[in-house]
């Protein structure tokens, strides 16, 4: 069994134990750009429903970055060039709709982020009102600074995916390589701001219950 089918069973297995029959159980799966953990969650998912029976799904996947900025609003912001960064989020519109969570009276829309034209679609994602388990990704979910500090109370358990620095430098810069970008040119758009954001969430975000190195996969 590879290490990422280990860590997959192990979110899996966090998740049902927390499951019960009166309440949502939803997992904050954290960790830095480029650690693996969208890649995870997704895959935590389909373990879970494809293992299920019935036709509602048992997990849904809730991501941060349907709640990034518009380019507009970054550009007038002046903050474009750090689009990734905590400030680049609506940090309290994505806490408040994740307070929302636990209300199973009524079916829950999200926006979702398209990579290819670079936006957020509003209303994308839909969750089922007897879905019993939520996996929520994001690099800032356990930032001890406000409002992503409101956010540690509403998990049922908290995943913190982090591999070596060194890794992760691979990683964010192959991925502006892959863009087109040049070695140099990658590392310093790298540099300039995917590391400082990874380096932030390694020293800023609080402990996680369960904490993988989740090195061998992109």
């Amino acid at each position: 069994m590879t290490g990422f089918q280990t860590d997959v069973d192990a979110v899996c297995a966090l998740a049902l134990s927390g499951k019960s029959h009166t309440s949502r159980t939803v997992i904050g799966i954290a960790g830095p750009p480029a650690s693996g953990k969208s890649t995870l969650a997704e895959a935590v998912v389909d373990a879970l429903n494809d293992a299920a029976e019935g036709e509602i799904p048992v997990a849904a996947l809730v991501p941060m970055d349907g709640y990034h900025l518009d380019n507009v609003i970054l550009k007038a912001k002046g903050l474009f060039e750090r689009k990734g960064a905590p400030e680049t989020f609506d940090a309290h519109g994505f806490c408040d709709a994740l307070s929302r969570l636990s209300d199973q009276s009524a079916e829950l829309f999200f926006p979702r982020f398209d990579r290819g034209m670079d936006l957020s679609v509003a209303g994308a994602l839909s969750i089922h009102p007897k879905t019993p388990i939520i996996v929520v990704e994001g690099n800032y979910l356990l930032l001890k600074s406000a409002p992503w500090s409101s956010l540690k109370d509403l998990f049922s358990a908290s995943v913190f995916v982090s591999p070596t620095r060194q890794v992760l430098r691979d990683r964010l810069v192959q991925r502006w390589i892959d863009h087109g970008l040049s070695p140099d040119a990658a590392l310093k758009r790298a540099s300039g701001n995917d590391l400082p954001n990874a380096e932030r969430v390694l020293n800023e975000s609080t402990k996680a219950d369960l904490t993988l190195p989740q090195s061998d996969v992109d």
